[in-house]
């Protein structure tokens, strides 16, 4: 037969904390708020010693986005000589509203 699990309570709460106190409280208070400027990405053990911190990383997606729009035949426009300002395209509008 099965022997009965025991229950053991360890209470690590110091006694100079009041309990009553910490009535009221509102689980996922701040959840939304959190998450809304976070976008955090986990990239393999084996990238890390090419990509080693966020600016690389962001270096290497600007890049590949850059490549990507000019082989689509929508290669992003450039500022020329006369002080224009360029054309964003959307992937551009996104990033700078990253920044």
């Amino acid at each position: 037969m099965k022997k009965a699990l025991q229950k053991k309570t360890a209470d690590d709460l110091r006694p100079e904390y009041d309990l009553t106190q910490l009535k009221g409280g509102v689980r996922g208070k701040y959840f939304q708020r959190a998450i809304a400027g976070t976008n955090l990405v986990l990239i393999d053990p084996e990238l890390s010693d090419v990509f080693p911190d966020a600016e690389s990383v962001n270096r290497a997606l600007r890049l590949l986005i850059d490549t990507a729009e000019a082989a689509a035949g929508s290669a992003p426009h450039r500022p020329s000589h006369t002080g224009k300002q360029p054309k964003r395209t959307a992937s551009k509008r996104r990033l700078a509203a990253k920044r």
